[in-house]
């Protein structure tokens, strides 16, 4: 990551956070007025760029790829705490809400935040690089948990609908946490080189090399906090508009998996511009393992947290994809593999996958 300001208690990074969760508190479970919600707004965008930050400068205290992975799992927290506090409020009308969200992450982590990297990157140094041993790897972990927890459903026979059975729902939830957990040890400790970024010679580049002297433990431990604030800050504003931003889907006369869709891209924009700043750099691999990082982390932890949350939930859980979905989880799969063989990707691909995210917006709107 780039080298950042070191955080002053006056500077506007540190300062937005702590506003946007007064905030937060102040209008938390309330009706809130259109005047309040483009406040609220407002405050959330600020504190997603302020997220990005203090993650940066986290990230440059413990190098890659931990700071990739300190950004995806704090947001994949909170994102699943939403969805669990938007279900049990929401009843019947939320059943697919998990799914929703869950899958609405998968395709624009996969094809959104990945090929808009790539285009970026591609554009800026003709081809973007990356280490296709580690980005594969957890790629296919990807395709593997996508299609047990969000693909069989819809052909289980022992429920009706879209559904899994508690049996079925506890093996979809534990494979997921143990998928999850070897991916984080792949990435951690036993292949941290397979995550590193790569110059165009196939040589591993350590991003620690590209930085200035880094950030103090006090100054670190700061951040930590700050980002914990600004993300909670976030996703809490986030669920504060959800009721505007449900009635004006109803006032569209749009399918109720919108809301979803809207949910995801709010708590994925931390992790959007940082990959985007990543790629400008040259560093591909980090926007590379932000976006699949992501994407794992909302499976790995929401399916979990969900089949834990539907012992006391009232309503159904459905997790099945309808056969639109399946046809654009399939084709991602596809075109993601070819993406990552070469190691090397061209604007091509880059497009590729964002027409895909396209296709799917344009599928959430008007399926």
């Amino acid at each position: 990551m780039a080298s950042s300001p070191r955080p002053h208690y006056l500077q506007w990074t540190t300062v937005a956070p702590v506003l946007a969760f007064l905030l937060l508190l102040a209008t938390w479970h309330r009706d809130l007025p259109w005047p309040v919600v483009a406040l609220v707004a407002c405050f959330l965008a600020v504190s997603v760029v302020a997220a990005v930050h203090h993650a940066e400068l986290i990230a440059h205290r413990v190098g890659e790829p931990y700071g990739s992975l300190v950004l995806a799992v704090a947001v994949t927290i909170i994102e699943v705490a939403l969805i669990v506090t938007l279900m049990a409020d929401g009843g019947d009308k939320s059943a697919g809400l998990a799914r929703d969200t869950v899958f609405a992450a998968v395709m624009i982590t996969c094809n959104g935040i990945l090929g808009l990297s790539i285009l970026v990157g591609a554009l800026k140094y003709r081809v973007a690089v990356f280490n296709a041993e580690g980005t594969g790897a957890a790629f296919g972990a990807i395709a593997t948990l996508a299609t047990l927890s969000l693909v069989l459903p819809t052909f289980t026979t022992s429920q009706p609908g879209p559904q899994f059975s508690t049996t079925q729902l506890v093996f979809a939830a534990t494979a997921s946490i143990v998928i999850y957990g070897l991916f984080v040890s792949t990435l951690t400790v036993r292949h941290r080189d397979y995550f590193l970024p790569v110059t165009p010679a196939g040589e591993l580049v350590d991003p620690m090399d590209d930085h200035s002297e880094p950030p103090t433990m006090k100054e670190t431990l700061v951040s930590v906090a700050l980002l914990s604030v600004a993300l909670v800050s976030v996703v809490g504003l986030a669920k504060g508009v959800s009721p505007t931003i449900e009635r004006g889907v109803a006032a569209a006369d749009l399918p109720n998996a919108v809301v979803g869709v809207v949910i995801a891209l709010l708590v994925l924009l931390p992790e959007s511009i940082a990959a985007v700043r990543a790629a400008v750099r040259n560093r591909v691999q980090i926007s590379l393992n932000l976006a699949l990082g992501s994407a794992l982390a909302s499976i790995g932890l929401t399916i979990p947290a969900v089949a834990i949350a539907s012992s006391w939930l009232s309503g159904p859980l459905e997790l099945g994809l309808g056969a639109n979905h399946m046809i654009l989880l399939a084709l991602t799969v596809a075109v993601g593999t070819l993406t990552v063989i070469p190691k090397r990707a061209t604007p091509l691909q880059g497009g590729v996958h964002l027409a895909i995210l396209g296709a799917y917006l344009v599928l959430a709107v008007s399926p």
